[in-house]
């Protein structure tokens, strides 16, 4: 078995991190958070906002992300993000613009989709905490 994977992360706007010697990483999931390593089952997963922790052998990066999917193979992960910034640019007020745009769309939701849309505020507002801020 390999003792490290590919980690690709992706948003619309850029290409955030593409590693070839990731040895874990942490995924908020939309069922929970789950930690891959090289040699994980297959799967695909879809996330919620939260925030996803990179590790190499040097290195530890972490980034936001507002949710998306992740691809996860025995040789690597590849996330395909709605929106993503690293940690250092996830600042209160990127933070606070966020946590605005889940509150209109929560009060603007129709009825059969308020609980999904109390939840998608419920962990925009968390990320602020699990990002430190």
């Amino acid at each position: 078995m390999a003792d490290s994977m590919q980690f690709d992360l992706v948003a619309p706007e850029r290409k955030l991190a593409s590693v070839e010697e990731a040895i874990e990483v942490m995924v908020p999931g939309a069922d929970g958070d789950l930690t891959v390593m090289p040699g994980h089952a297959p799967m695909l997963t879809t996330l919620r906002p939260g925030k996803l922790t990179l590790v190499t052998r040097t290195e530890t990066y972490s980034y936001a992300v507002t949710g998306g999917f992740a691809e996860i193979t025995p040789e690597g992960v590849t996330v395909l993000a709605e929106r993503s910034l690293p940690a250092e640019e996830f600042t209160k007020e990127v933070h606070d613009h966020l946590i605005e745009e889940a509150r209109r769309v929560h009060e603007e939701a129709h009825p059969s989709v308020a609980d999904l849309t109390a939840k998608l505020l419920a962990d925009m507002e968390a990320m602020g905490t699990h990002m430190t801020l």
